[in-house]
């Protein structure tokens, strides 16, 4: 798939037709993600438009599409339930708790952006990338599985909401209900109702071992042997669709990958996705079809529809959101993880972008494009975002690779919620799950099974590790424990390359030649290559293939050299690089008395600024 996406040349009628492509499989991802947040599926689509279009038009990677993502919603979730509580019902008072720390995530994102950690993403081990990709697949497809599926209803018709029991409240004892910590009585259960102890008026409702709230239908509480219990709310609660639908839409899905893999065979120059979406959308409206559409699923979810208006300004974010300390330990810490996820997942899938059409994309511009584009969704009423790997991959593999496809995508997902609510909401689901599902095909790094049995065991630990983590936890804690472990490896393996090859000169000096890195891993081994005891009075060190690279190895050298003094033996260091040297010169003035200067000095040189050369090497003509 890879060299197929490198030969697509960039032009505006692929941009313009992979941007439509991504426009309509933006929509179910932003409406589900909105859902898990706990919020209204317009905040969810308003946010992919304006952090679209923001990082496409400012963003360090073109052809990279940005939008309300999964991993930011999971997080969102408990923010908006917390915020929820602090007011009554009405307020909604988690949405603008919600867009407050929206936007303090887009300014911790643009201070990354300003102090240029960008950069840091290069650190990042193949076998981490490798377990990103393969994870992200994994949870993109189980993600689709939920497609499937539909709600459950409660006795009022509502969706059902999953709880999970957390704290013995109330005992029953012969159908009386007592307060579990005073023991006074409460409530008479007469089958599946519970009345109120003094006025037998009817104050809870009892199904499926959950109690709800007479006044409002509102789930409040678990029946569990003979106990009620305080919860938490897991979401809604899903079944499989019944069989016929189940039948239908699988066939549609399958439809639409073989659509997809067949249509490149025929002709390149519409993009497949755009095409299978419009040939299913096509037999499910006309062959009249009873299966799950845009429409219905936003439905189902609670929502009124795709149709809505501009993006407006939230004023009430100053009115209902005091600008206190308490406030911003509140949603500080929110922010700091939403701002770490959302930099993680823009900047990993910059640099598989960068990988499957061989240019280099400047990460530290991303980083100011993903903030500034927080800052405006969280005034303007969106749930914040960042990039999105599977439209990415849709828009990078239907030939987007300039601005103009990030741009194409968020505009025609402003003209739907404008103009065409009533028809992108008749579009199959199934056709939507299909392009997914080819993006899982694609983005999955199968190339990985074929390389288990050759690669380092310990990245292949790393491989599986990051993989698993992703689909367990997020990325975020993923890449963080890959690049910890993948670090702890390099230093174990680096701390047993340490070398020290001895020889005498003809005037009696004994010089240790030292080989490989020195630093706070290898010191203990440096340490013990030498004799200071049973030396003679003249020792050198020569550095000439090895570099000083901490503190670490700076006391180390520092206590070797005053041993040798305290000994009374002459010591010299010979051979630092012009780094070294200056290490140790700020370290301690005594180096300077034991420092050979020679012209013979070994001299790095490093690339200062790396993004500024974004073509390949064999493009620089005076390299």
């Amino acid at each position: 798939m890879t060299e197929f996406i490198r030969k697509r040349a960039a032009n505006a009628k692929n941009d313009i037709l992979s941007g439509l492509t991504v426009a309509l499989a933006l929509v179910p991802e932003a409406v589900a993600f909105a859902f898990v947040a706990g919020v209204d599926p317009l905040v969810g689509l308003y946010a992919a438009f304006m952090i679209g279009l923001i990082t496409a038009i400012f963003g360090g990677r073109p052809g990279m599409i940005s939008g309300a993502t999964g991993a930011l919603a999971v997080v969102m979730v408990t923010l908006v339930a917390k915020g929820n509580a602090m007011g009554s019902p009405d307020e909604e008072l988690g949405l603008y708790y919600l867009f407050a720390t929206v936007i303090l995530m887009g300014i911790i994102q643009m201070l990354a952006g300003v102090f240029k950690l960008g950069k840091f993403v290069r650190l990042i081990p193949h076998p981490v990338m490798m377990g990103f990709v393969n994870g992200l697949a994994i949870v993109i497809f189980l993600s689709q599985l939920g497609m499937f599926k539909e709600n459950i209803k409660d006795i009022y018709g509502n969706n059902m909401i999953k709880t999970e029991s957390v704290e013995k409240i109330m005992t029953i004892t012969d159908n009386q209900v007592y307060d579990g910590n005073t023991g006074k009585l409460l409530f008479v259960k007469d089958k599946n109702q519970l009345l109120d102890a003094d006025s037998n008026a009817l104050r809870y409702n009892i199904s499926d071992g959950q109690v709800f709230d007479a006044s409002n239908n509102e789930v409040k509480f678990n029946l569990e042997n003979s106990a009620i219990y305080s919860i938490e709310k897991k979401g809604f609660a899903k079944q499989w669709i019944p069989s016929k639908e189940l039948m239908w839409m699988s066939g549609l899905v399958l439809l639409t990958m073989l659509l997809m893999f067949g249509l490149p065979k025929i002709s390149k120059k519409i993009p497949d996705g755009l095409v299978a979406i419009l040939v299913v959308s096509a037999i499910a409206i006309f062959g009249k079809l009873d299966v799950a559409t845009v429409g219905s699923f936003i439905a189902d979810g609670g929502g009124e529809g795709l149709k809505g208006g501009l993006p407006k300004f939230q004023f009430d974010i100053f009115n209902k959101v005091p600008f206190t300390w308490e406030t911003f330990v509140f949603i500080g810490p929110y922010a700091l993880i939403l701002a770490a996820i959302g930099l993680i997942e823009s900047l990993m899938t910059l640099n598989l972008v960068d990988e499957l059409t061989e240019t280099r994309g400047n990460s530290n511009r991303e980083c100011l494009a993903q903030g500034g584009a927080n800052i405006v969704t969280g005034f303007f009423g969106g749930m914040g975002g960042c990039a999105m790997i599977g439209q990415s991959i849709i828009n990078i593999k239907g030939g987007g690779r300039g601005r103009l496809s990030g741009i194409v995508a968020a505009l025609a997902l402003l003209g739907f919620i404008l103009f065409a609510s009533g028809l992108i909401e008749q579009v199959p689901i199934a056709a939507l799950v299909g392009v997914m599902f080819m993006v899982v095909i694609g983005t999955f790094a199968w190339s990985s099974f074929r390389i288990l049995n050759k690669i380092p065991v310990s990245d292949l630990i790393v491989l599986i590790l990051v993989s698993g983590l992703t689909v367990i936890f997020d990325l975020a804690i993923a890449v963080i424990a890959g690049v910890i472990v993948s670090a702890l490896v390099f230093s174990w393996e680096n701390a047993k390359r340490i070398r020290a090859r001895k020889r005498m000169k003809v005037d009696g000096t004994k010089t240790y030649e030292i080989w490989g890195p020195l630093f706070f891993g290898s010191i203990q081994e440096f340490t013990n290559k030498f004799d200071v005891k049973n030396d003679p009075e003249k020792v050198e060190i020569d550095f000439v293939e090895s570099r000083i690279s901490d503190h670490s190895a700076l006391e180390a050298v520092f206590n070797l050299v005053n041993k040798y003094e305290a000994a009374g033996k002459q010591i010299q260091l010979k051979h630092l690089s012009e780094d070294c040297k200056e290490l140790l010169y700020k370290s301690n003035p005594k180096f300077r008395e034991v420092i050979v200067e020679d012209i013979d000095d070994p001299r790095y040189h490093l690339a200062a600024d790396p993004e500024r050369f974004t073509k390949g090497l064999g493009e620089y003509d005076n390299l």
